[in-house]
């Protein structure tokens, strides 16, 4: 890692500023990861070539490869993990070392068009997330967009798990909550979805799963009704798009 971050985090084991969700094999993670944003938040992306983007937790730059690849001109990545970070450069992605907290607390307000975090929330204590939330809302511009995911502690399968197999999982949301603690911190037009994770369209076997999962999904989503719950998320992870205030 690089040298002594300014302000330490609960979760230390898989801190909050690095990400983990790369494959064994990092390069095929390219071709993989580009899949899945492409199909779960390119909707989000600006549509101005010009627009200036963060990524935080950025790993060996997945999130800055694809956005890199669709024409974006202004990208930075950040993680704080040194041996990602060299991946990423060695491939000619704009990324450097930095953490979360340190970095954020020195840039200027905003000053982003785009702020895409690709580790989850939930290495997260509740008061270092709200914190996080409130701090990249200012460093966006006015109508700026964040763009983050979560654990959905809805799912009856994964949601328990999810949070109990990781010592540095801090907590699930549900889509309520995770549209909670975005209007709390100021956030506005919050849009929570649930994440495709069938996202490779030339394997008969992801249509499969593609139609196991959803009927689990309605089976829960009839469940939640006889106990008179609203939850109509049901997929192992949600994400969020929401934007900072126009003025």
């Amino acid at each position: 890692m690089s040298s002594e971050r300014k302000r330490e985090l609960a979760a230390k084991i898989e801190p909050f500023d690095s990400f983990w969700e790369a494959p064994d094999d990092i390069e095929k993670g390219y071709r993989s990861f580009a899949m899945f944003y492409e199909d779960n938040y390119s909707q989000y992306f600006p549509n101005d070539l010009d627009a200036k983007i963060l990524c935080i937790s950025c790993g060996p730059g997945y999130g800055v490869s694809l956005l890199t690849s669709k024409g974006y001109k202004h990208v930075l990545g950040i993680d704080s993990f040194e041996e990602k970070i060299a991946y990423a450069e060695a491939k000619g992605l704009n990324c450097k070392v930095d953490y979360a907290f340190d970095f954020l607390d020195e840039a200027s307000d905003a000053s982003y068009d785009l702020i895409f975090c690709e580790q989850e929330l939930n290495h997260l204590t509740k008061e270092e997330m709200l914190e996080f939330l409130t701090v990249c809302k200012e460093k966006l511009k006015p109508g700026g967009r964040f763009v983050c995911f979560a654990l959905n502690g809805a799912n009856p399968i994964t949601g328990a798990e999810a949070l109990a197999q990781n010592f540095d999982h801090q907590n699930t949301f549900t889509e309520y909550s995770l549209r909670q603690v975005l209007r709390h911190t100021g956030f506005e037009s919050i849009d929570v979805f649930g994440l495709n994770l069938y996202v490779f369209y030339k394997n008969p076997l992801n249509y499969v799963a593609m139609f196991a999962a959803w009927l689990f999904s309605a089976f829960f989503r009839a469940s939640y009704i006889l106990y008179g719950k609203k939850n109509k998320l049901f997929t192992k992870k949600i994400g969020a798009a929401a934007l900072a205030p126009s003025e």
